[in-house]
């Protein structure tokens, strides 16, 4: 679990099945200090209605994000499990 900020979203015209209706965002981890980044920017699945500039709490356990989507197959690994205020 980590503390990121959404820097835009992703369209794919081609995706597995169980992506299918889910919004993609691109995340920026953030360091400690909660405004340098911290490594690469995450693809994650958002159904919160997280957008563009929001600080974001991302999850990389699969299996949680296998139980939002709905299958136990899915590629998806991060998923937006929270906004912050």
């Amino acid at each position: 679990m980590l503390a990121g900020r959404v820097v835009g979203h992703a369209t794919a015209t081609v995706k597995h099945p169980s992506m299918k209706g889910w919004k993609l965002l691109l995340v920026q981890p953030l360091a400690a200090d909660g405004a340098s980044p911290d490594g690469d920017p995450v693809l994650v699945v958002d159904h919160l209605g997280a957008g563009r500039g929001d600080l974001v709490i991302v999850s990389s356990d699969g299996k949680h994000t296998q139980t939002i989507i709905g299958d136990t197959h899915t590629p998806v690994r991060w998923s937006v499990i929270g906004i912050v205020d």
